[in-house]
């Protein structure tokens, strides 16, 4: 089950911080091996990021590939280059947004189609067992797609950043360009929701 307190995911250890920004610094220089590295690092994340919101595996390799590409283009217009992660997800979010406006779909989750089980069953991902034992259950993307419109555009953006994507209030924020404040205030509402959905609760607490 989420918990409230849970809002404000491990800080990542000032070495792999480090690490991040020293990548990046060469990868900006024209260094392609750095830049290599960066996408071993991030690429897993940003995948799974595409694909919760998404939900096909074809559609989110191919819309991962297009946001390295444009983050390698766009290196050189990166400021801070600590905040490269959170960058990267902005990216992402508007990417998988012009997507589906290209598409004409509203929301995050596009409609259930017929070979969503293949789709579910070919994708690995390793996180939480809790949860993700559940995402491969056409059951439990309904339930997230019915959940999900519960929400508002922004509760929605919040809600899965944190807790699908594991970013925490100060990430979130830096990714949406908001305040940490108003994260947290559409972050209560979309637990508020959450906590009144009994169905999904049941099928993350089995």
């Amino acid at each position: 089950m989420v918990h409230v307190d849970q809002a404000q995911s491990q800080p990542r250890t000032s070495g792999t911080g480090y690490r991040v920004t020293s990548l990046v610094e060469r990868a900006r220089d024209g260094d392609g091996s750095a830049f290599e590295e960066l996408v071993d690092l991030f690429q897993e994340a940003i995948f799974r990021m595409v694909y919760y919101r998404t939900r096909s595996r074809m559609d989110a390799e191919d819309l991962t590939q297009e946001i390295f590409i444009r983050a390698f283009e766009n290196l050189s217009k990166l400021r801070d280059l600590e905040r490269f992660r959170t960058w990267l997800f902005r990216m992402a979010i508007n990417r998988v947004r012009d997507f589906y406006r290209k598409k004409r779909v509203l929301g995050f989750f596009r409609t259930v189609e017929d070979d969503t089980d293949a789709d579910l069953a070919d994708v690995k991902i390793q996180d939480d067992p809790g949860a993700l034992d559940h995402i491969i259950r056409q059951e439990f993307w309904q339930q997230v797609k019915s959940f999900s419109n519960m929400l508002s555009r922004l509760e929605r953006e919040v809600f899965f950043l944190r807790f699908m994507d594991h970013l925490n209030i100060r990430e979130i924020a830096q990714v949406m360009d908001k305040n940490e404040s108003t994260v947290k205030t559409h972050l209560y509402r979309g637990l508020k929701k959450f906590k009144e959905n009994s169905t999904l609760l049941q099928l993350l607490e089995e």
